[in-house]
């Protein structure tokens, strides 16, 4: 692709100018994200829906923003209700409104200092953001709950959408100099917020200041600290949150609804006093408003026996109130956990929550796990020798994981009981207290029965006249199944009116099974999967519809299909790979799917297409300025181009499978069949019968979050260089829509663009996507810009660019994607990335050739397409060829030079895992399995007396992912065996190098590498 105004000397300067500032730019927006619009999901109807935004590029403190569209003024124009794809402009009956911004809440939110735990949470998570990077919202869309430098906040939406009105929860002994309420009530306007700031009886006369917001953090120590993952209850009546020893409950109060005397306001929340049951103006526990006890907490494994609580609560000045649902107990050793997600679940499993709500509010089924049988690490910070290096448990491979058992609690509330209705919380199931633990005789941890504990801060109240419920007391049981069989939680689903389900693994990933818990705890299995070299995980399953029919998903090899399932029979099509599932419905799935390559059969009549040995453009009218595609076969074949704008080479998109022919084209995609491949992650509909309705338009991407008649479509393309997000509404309107980011096909009619603040790198990357190889392997390839002094170069050197591991893929329709391979082409390389075999999108036997032998396989398709890239580069110089990566990409990249030095002349390779046995279970064994010699036949370590290419090493000292350790080992065995390399350490660095400057200097550092190494070359 090239910019529209080339020709223009000003374009040209302009291009150049953006292109030599882009390694510094990119560090300082983290990747052009900042003032990105993200994390939308919708809300009530439809017509609202919330995301995260920072108020600019280089802003990374992100605020609390709905969209909202007015459904009474939808349909009341025509162009005013679309889309302007190029300007990205919302237009029409919208509002973008500010519910919560951190700056306003806090007077530190630039200064952010969160608990390590929830810093561990956003390492696995690849968050960057600061201030609110995660919310929870009730059903109603009414109220949500969110952490600030590791403060608990509550927001209540105004109903007609104008605002909301926002206040801190006050946790154990946080001082009172705080903001207690926050009212921003933005009726359409950013310059109208009200503050209601309590005197919490400081001086008199005190203005409200900055220093006077300021709370405690969690080094008061107390037990209710640290707030970690907070997720409102679907009532909106109470929060729950793990101090990682502890689930606590919260009981939201109503706003105004505090009636504390000044008095207490002024106390520092003594913990010696509350354990006295003394209130901090004198007064006794007795003479506070009296709750009925909590019943105990029952489990098989425990005795039952007579208990009698104290006081059940603490409550805090503004009168929320405080409770232990279940805690580790004592715990010298610091290996128990609750209500969080065990390392690899977040790292691998993408399940980043370790507690559950019932969807009625009265239930919890919540993660404990024991990490005591993994090894003991540790992370050290050798530029400060003073500081002692940090000890955790890390999953490594072929060794033992954490011991993952789950709890199922019932919960009660001092609230007039409903008749006959079901108070469990679990969908019509029976309330069973204190039935025996059936577990198969499966060892697990020992859990806490611990008494609800004391912590009151405040005096009197009446709460009759308000709709404050307060938790009183729970029934917890064990959840039981084969843990020594299946021993991975990977997954946990509970929707309205049915019980919860869980998706356990075995140790290899071999089998699963589909769990439904019952009421006791005990569980029956639903539905269980095999495969003989590992099952995937898909995003969303499994789940149940609402009529309470079962979605799971299957790899079906017999078709080569990624599929889903509904009570176990397939109904996706054949050939959509389906990548995530978004919601579920009685009428149909929402998902992201990826269409199987279109391939080339034999027999086909070659004299019907546009052939030649240049590559001809193909140009995408709306989605892409241009896209040159290209197949590049065996080396003595001639590449076939494909002409968008020519019927014949349209149709040689749709050449025939070997099974068939390919699944029909959806009519809204009719004319670029050839590009909703792999490289697109397409969100679409498809209902049981198997019939798909597109929902995205443009090849891209993209993902989705839908709820009543609304939908927030979020993601890239190629048509623009930033994130894109859209906010659209189904509606009975007429009209007809001009067709956007959305198809005509979906049903929604109002389609408006949500405001981003982002930068956008200020050049087009020249990119051309091809098939490389007999594997005909997806391919892009970037050239320098027609500003570069290397434009028009008649040879150039390559630089290979790729991850190509397993479970990930580069080369998708995303022109964010290339900026950083724009900026490499502008530095004098053809910039290639191939995603070969093991990478995602292709269906599952291409998923599995890499099973155990990854080194191989991955690095053989490498060389590949670099001996196929002449065909369609023939100004490429197979002569001067270097490789960069990170991660897996860095693992191929030391391994390229150590075992291809032929064709790989030099390399830098970024946190790479040389060792497998250095990094974690859930990853590794899936594609390695537990065999010792597999590891050690894939491992690069060995390999180092090979080395005669430069090879540069780089990895930071803080990453808990990917560890030091791997770098350290090969560097010191390439210094055994004689072999000059580079090494580059990082201080401070994790796995997603979160320094700016450190991010800029690395690119440069790199380059200024490849130029001297190159240089040397023959």
């Amino acid at each position: 692709m090239t910019l529209d105004k080339t020709e223009n000397g000003d374009d040209l300067d302009s291009q150049a100018r953006a292109i030599s500032e882009f390694p510094g730019r990119k560090a300082r927006t983290l990747r052009f994200t900042g003032g990105a619009p993200r994390a939308a999901q919708v809300i009530g109807d439809g017509s609202r829906a919330l995301f995260l935004r920072s108020d600019g590029a280089e802003d990374l403190v992100t605020s609390l923003w709905m969209s909202v569209i007015d459904s009474d003024q939808v349909g009341k124009g025509d162009v005013e209700n679309t889309l302007n794809v190029q300007k990205r402009e919302a237009k029409g009956p919208h509002r973008e409104v500010l519910l919560a911004d951190p700056r306003e809440l806090l007077a530190d939110a630039d200064n952010e200092d969160v608990p390590a735990e929830e810093k561990a949470r956003r390492e696995r998570a690849r968050e960057g953001g600061q201030g609110i990077v995660s919310y929870s919202v009730d059903s109603a869309g009414h109220r949500v709950v969110f952490t600030i430098n590791g403060q608990l906040f509550v927001s209540e939406i105004d109903e007609d959408g104008g605002g909301a009105r926002t206040r801190q929860i006050a946790i154990g002994s946080q001082k009172s100099e705080r903001i207690d309420e926050h009212v921003a009530a933005r009726k359409n306007s950013l310059n109208n917020a009200e503050f209601d700031i309590k005197n919490d009886g400081g001086d008199e006369g005190d203005e409200d200041s900055h220093e006077s917001r300021d709370m405690n953090d969690s080094s008061s120590g107390s037990k209710w600290l640290p707030v970690l993952n907070p997720r409102i209850s679907p009532d909106g009546r109470h929060i729950v949150y793990t101090t990682g020893t502890r689930l606590v409950m919260v009981d939201i109060a109503d706003w105004g609804d505090s009636g504390f005397d000044d008095a207490a306001l002024n106390q520092d929340a003594n913990e010696s006093d509350f354990a006295a049951g003394n209130d901090a103006d004198g007064g006794t526990a007795a003479t506070r408003r009296s709750h009925k006890h909590a019943r105990p907490h029952t489990c098989a494994a425990e005795a039952q026996g007579a208990w009698e609580a104290g006081d059940v609560n603490g409550t805090n000045a503004s009168g929320d109130r405080f409770s232990t649902v279940w805690s580790v107990g004592n715990d010298p050793s610091g290996t128990l956990k609750i209500g969080l997600a065990e390392f690899v679940a977040g790292e691998e499993m993408d399940r980043y929550d370790g507690f559950w709500w019932a969807p009625d509010s009265r239930g919890l089924l919540f993660e404990m796990y024991d990490s005591s049988p993994e090894p003991m690490w540790y992370i050290s910070d050798p530029a400060n020798p003073s500081k002692p290096a940090t000890g955790r448990r890390y999953a490594r491979a072929l060794t033992k994981n954490a011991i993952v058992r789950l709890m199922l609690a019932h919960l009660e509330f001092d609230e007039p009981k409903r008749g006959n209705a079901d108070a469990t919380g679990l969908g019509g199931g029976q309330y069973a207290a204190g039935v025996s633990d059936v577990d198969n005789g499966n060892e697990g941890n020992d859990v806490n029965d611990e008494s609800f504990e004391v912590e009151d801060i405040g005096g009197d109240r009446d709460d009759t006249a308000n709709s404050v419920t307060h938790y009183v007391g729970c029934d917890v049981q064990n959840v039981s199944w084969d843990r020594e069989g299946y021993e991975y939680v990977a997954a946990v689903s509970w929707k309205a009116g049915r019980e919860p389900l869980v998706l356990v693994q075995n140790r290899r990933q071999t089998r699963d099974q589909v769990l439904e818990v019952q009421p006791d705890g005990r569980t029956c299995v639903v539905e269980e999967h095999a495969n003989d070299q590992w099952i995937d995980l898909v995003l969303g399953t499994p789940a149940f519809t609402p009529d309470g029919r079962l979605v799971c998903a299957l790899n079906d090899m017999d078709t080569d299909t990624n599929r889903l399932t509904v009570d176990g029979k397939p109904f996706t099509p054949i050939d959509w790979q389906v990548r995530t599932v978004l919601d579920v419905s009685d009428e149909n799935v929402l998902a992201v799917v990826q269409r199987t390559p279109h391939e080339v059969a034999s027999g086909v009549d070659e004299d019907a297409f546009a052939s030649s040995d240049d590559v001809k453009a193909a140009k995408l009218e709306a989605a892409i300025n241009v896209i040159e595609v290209a197949t590049a076969v065996a080396p003595e074949s001639v590449p076939v181009s494909n002409n968008m704008d020519s019927d014949v080479s349209r149709s040689a998109m749709e050449i025939v499978s070997e099974r068939g022919s390919l699944p029909a084209v959806p009519a809204a995609w009719r004319g670029d069949e050839g590009l909703h491949d792999a490289r697109s992650y397409d969100v679409v509909t498809i209902d049981f019968d198997g019939n798909v309705t597109p929902v995205t338009a443009n090849p891209g991407v993209w993902t989705a979050s839908r709820a009543g008649n609304g939908i927030v479509i979020s993601g890239h393309d190629m048509a623009y260089s930033g994130a894109v997000m859209v906010h659209a509404l189904a509606n009975k309107s007429d009209n007809e829509r001009t067709d956007n980011v959305l198809t005509n096909d979906s049903g929604y009619v109002t389609e408006v663009a949500i405001t981003s603040y982002a930068e956008t790198p200020g050049f087009t990357p020249n990119t051309e996507f091809v098939w490389l190889g007999e594997r005909r392997m997806f391919t892009a390839i970037t050239r320098p810009s027609a500003s570069s002094k290397f434009a028009g170069a008649a040879k150039l050197p390559v630089l290979l660019k790729p991850y190509g591991g397993p479970g990930f893929q580069q080369v998708t329709f995303s022109q964010a994607g290339y900026a950083e391979s724009q900026w490499w082409a502008d530095q004098g390389f053809i910039v290639v990335t191939a995603d070969g075999r093991g990478t995602t999108g292709r269906g599952p036997k291409w998923d599995r050739e890499i099973f155990e032998n990854m080194k191989d396989v991955t690095l053989a398709d490498q060389i590949e397409a670099l001996r196929a890239l002449p065909q369609i580069a023939p100004d490429a110089d197979l002569d001067h060829v270097a490789m960069i990566g990170w991660s897996y990409g860095g693992f191929l990249s030391a391994l390229a030079v150590l075992d291809a030095p032929d064709a790989i002349h030099a390399a830098c390779a970024g946190a790479p895992p040389t060792e497998w046995t250095l990094y974690d279970t859930h990853y590794t064994e899936r594609y390695l399995g537990l065999d010792p010699a597999v590891y050690e036949r894939n491992s690069i370590v060995a390999d180092a007396p090979k080395l005669r290419r430069p090879l540069m090493l780089i990895h930071g000292f803080a990453d808990d992912n990917v560890t030091i350790a791997n770098s350290l080992r090969l560097s010191q065995a390439l210094m055994e065996a004689g072999c000059p390399h580079t090494y580059l350490p990082l201080t401070g660095i994790t796995h997603m190098t979160n320094d700016p400057k450190v991010a800029e200097n690395l690119l440069i550092f790199q380059r200024d590498f490849l130029y001297d190494a190159l240089s040397d070359q023959v």
